[in-house]
């Protein structure tokens, strides 16, 4: 025989793979377990719907801040930082750290009382209650498992609350195993069988989750506006808080900015009393002299003159007071930068210049104060300050000692002219040169003391009106909804969950599957021809091609049967087709057996060979007796008709059974008798199939191997190992066996069968059902 594998038909090999987008193939294969996935569905639904009732619901609070800048106006000192776009940016981030600030949380937790929350319990989570508590808690000194444990609270009567086993009255300090505690009634309380949870948080821990959640951001990066937020589990509570954060903001902004009025009404309040016992002392003693001198009334040469030297000594007094605050500047001005400290009240001085200097230079210190609190000595910003106050004072340094030369002179001058002014006094009688004297001390003193009552007054004044850099413009409101957790990403998250837990446990499955599950599996690793494909069947009967059966697995039987003819080697020869397998339980018995019985059916004599001496099968299920075989005769106790026997209910169709099973098969497959078996089955029959033992177990078909035209190499699905491929691969390589060609068996519905015709057997199925439908009407019509 030869020993060549040239076809003269090549069998159908699929390639439609090379086309097929993965992804339908992919799909069809999970859709054929839509239920584990309806299941997974319903079953990640419920966890998801339990999910939301153990999960406590988060609301959003938000407010809007404005802060006000009114010194934005573009002056010619200004003119080019203004050009900066980030410039009011940075403004605001300085007020975000702030309203963000430890210290300021602290304040609105400790004057709100969040460092205790109350609860009431429900069936699924602990309800906060927050301000619907008939009761408040206040922690005098907490021990450590005070933080550690809940407290159960109950109303036993109106004057007492019961903690643990104990009972303790409400409205004073008392001792417990948690320390020392005072509860107070909010309203008065009644007896109540639903018990109140008190949980008491560290301060700083508190403090620190407020901040946690709380956000502050501008509107947008050109505004003013700061959009604060907070989230919280009692909306009532998120209000409050900011509400209080608000009011906390304002008033320490507030003083601050009165640090410097103060200083000035102190200075001022200083001045006056020290002016107040000066002008006691003078009005004593003009009225003491005048008393003593009978004086009641001057000439008018002495009126003249005290006018004339009153108003002189009013300029030189000015000009003293002036040159005393020019020199407290000047100490001031030359005073280290690191020596913080207030600037001298400048009432008297009438320099715009000056005035400006010292009002810029006090300003860029309360910027500077403000700027330390919340960050650190290198910070650029603050070092760009520090900078200006340095050039801010040493101007002002210079317009001080400009003003302080020109007040000199005037001093001097007016000095000069006091003398003057003496030396015609002493022409007045020395009564009355003393009284004036004394009177213009008198008037001196009066003037200064109104003077400084009208400054006080409007310091207090601006002290009294100052008023916040913000307003609030819109109050802290919260969401009608909560934000957390939002039920439809839970459910979304729950539903992806559920899909991709069968889609992992399918995958999973075909990773450690290592069997061949689909027709890709045994394309991707040999380039053996698959000759035809067999559907699973839960028809247990093993014989199946009957006449005028048309079931799936028997059209795919036939098919087979015509793709028989284009494997011949000679025409009008009877040719040999061995079955094998690589293990057992692949159904090439099955097959080989149906597959005779159809080569029967159109009138070819055929015989089947149970040639399984190890393990045979085919006699059992199909009724026949064994008493004699193959076995006997390759040892030659028989002869062909002795071992031929006919199949009930097919006349072309025979078999010859195992026989008793040998103890060597492998050395009586070897024997000579074996060839002269199939040299007389070819000339008495057309087709001759053999059952052989699995290859990939035994060597007992590759014996028959030689005597064989066609090799059908049987490959179930979900049974076959996918390591035996590559075997069979080696062995179509190696020329082993004449016309290897696989067939794959038991192949499932949906997936696999689609991919390589492009059709389901459902319709297939269908198809051939109607025509059985139709086969049955047309027999009842002739009867």
């Amino acid at each position: 025989m030869s020993n060549q594998n040239n076809y003269a038909y090549a069998p159908y090999q699929v390639y439609e793979a090379e086309n097929t987008p993965n992804l339908r193939m992919i799909l069809m294969r999970y859709a054929q377990h839509w239920k584990w996935f309806v299941l997974s569905l319903l079953l990640t639904a419920g966890a998801a719907y339990a999910y939301l009732l153990y999960q406590t619901p988060i609301y959003k609070v938000q407010t809007s801040l404005l802060i006000k800048d009114d010194k934005k106006g573009l002056s010619e000192d200004n003119i080019l930082k203004e050009m900066d776009i980030f410039t009011p940016k940075k403004v605001i981030e300085n007020e975000m750290e702030i309203l963000k600030s430890y210290a300021l949380m602290d304040k609105v937790v400790s004057r709100l009382g969040l460092d205790v929350q109350y609860f009431h319990p429900t069936n699924t989570i602990k309800k906060e209650i927050y301000n619907e508590s008939p009761i408040r808690v206040i922690v005098e000194k907490g021990r450590p498992i005070l933080y550690e444990t809940d407290l159960t609270i109950t109303v036993e009567k109106p004057g007492s609350v019961r903690i643990d086993d104990a009972v303790y009255p409400v409205n004073q300090s008392i001792k417990t195993p948690y320390g020392r505690l005072r509860i107070f009634a909010r309203d008065p309380l009644k007896p109540s069988a639903e018990p109140i949870i008190v949980r008491v948080s560290p301060r700083q821990k508190t403090v620190d989750g407020f901040l946690k959640r709380l956000t502050v951001d501008p509107s947008s990066k050109a505004s003013t506006v700061l959009q604060m937020t907070l989230e919280d589990a009692v909306p009532q509570k998120g209000e409050a808080v900011l509400n209080e954060l608000i009011t906390e903001y304002n008033s320490a902004a507030i003083v601050d900015k009165n640090i410097v009025a103060s200083n000035t009404l102190n200075f001022i309040e200083e001045r006056l009393q020290l002016i107040a016992g000066e002008l006691s002392t003078v009005e004593k003693g003009v009225e003491s002299y005048k008393s003593a001198e009978g004086i009641t009334d001057l000439s008018s040469q002495a009126a003249v003159f005290l006018e004339t030297v009153k108003e002189n000594d009013d300029q030189l007094n000015q000009a003293t007071i002036q040159l005393g605050i020019i020199q407290d500047l000047e100490r001031y001005v030359n005073s280290k930068s690191t020596e913080r400290g207030v600037a001298p009240s400048a009432l008297t001085i009438s320099d715009p210049v000056l005035l400006g200097l010292v009002g810029k230079v006090s300003e860029l210190e309360l910027q500077r104060d403000q700027l330390s609190r919340t960050t650190t000595i290198n910070n650029p910003l603050l070092q760009s300050l520090d900078s200006q106050i340095k050039a801010t004072k040493e101007s002002l340094s210079e317009n001080i000692q400009n003003l302080k030369r020109t007040l000199s002179s005037t001093q001097s001058k007016l000095k000069s002219t006091n003398r003057q002014l003496e030396a015609q006094i002493r022409t007045i009688p020395t009564k009355e040169r003393a009284l004036v004297n004394i009177t213009r001390q008198q008037s001196i003193k009066n003037n200064l003391y109104t003077y400084l009552l009208e400054k006080r007054e409007e310091t207090a004044l601006s002290y009294a009106s100052t008023v916040a850099d913000s307003r609030t413009i819109d109050p802290p409101r919260s969401g009608s909804e909560p934000i957390k957790p939002v039920k439809s990403t839970i459910f979304l998250m729950f539903g992806l969950l559920g899909l991709v837990l069968p889609i992992g446990v399918l995958g999973a499955r075909d990773a450690l599957n290592n069997r061949i599950s689909r027709r890709s599996d045994v394309e991707a690793i040999s380039q053996v021809p698959i000759l035809g494909e067999i559907v699973s069947s839960r028809n247990v009967d093993p014989l199946i091609m009957v006449s005028g059966q048309r079931s799936i697995i028997a059209e795919q039987i036939r098919a087979l049967r015509t793709n028989l003819q284009f494997l011949r080697s000679n025409p009008t020869g009877s040719q040999v087709v061995m079955f094998t397998s690589s293990i057992s339980g692949e159904g090439k018995s099955f097959l080989s057996l149906n597959l005779g019985a159809s080569l029967a059916l159109v009138d070819r004599p055929t015989v089947i060979l149970e040639m399984d001496l190890r393990k045979p099968k085919i006699h059992s299920v199909l009724g026949i007796t064994n008493t004699i075989g193959i076995s006997n005769y390759l040892i030659q106790e028989a002869t062909l008709d002795d071992v031929l026997q006919e199949i009930p209910g097919f006349p072309n169709y025979h078999i010859i059974t195992c026989g008793p099973i040998p103890p060597n098969p492998a050395e009586l497959l070897s024997s000579p008798a074996l060839e002269q078996l199939f040299r007389e089955l070819r000339e008495r029959f057309a087709y001759v199939i053999v059952d052989s033992p699995p290859i990939g177990l035994v060597t007992d078909a590759q014996l028959i191997a030689p005597f064989v035209d066609a090799t059908m190499f049987m490959v179930r699905h979900d049974h076959t190992p996918k390591a035996y491929l590559r075997m069979i691969d080696n062995l179509y390589k190696e020329h082993r066996f004449q016309r290897l060609n696989l067939i794959l068996n038991a192949v499932g519905g949906g997936e696999s069968y689609q991919y390589g015709y492009g059709y389901g057997y459902s319709n297939y199925g269908g198809y051939y059902e109607e025509s059985n439908q139709v086969a049955k009407a047309s027999a009842r019509k002739r009867r």
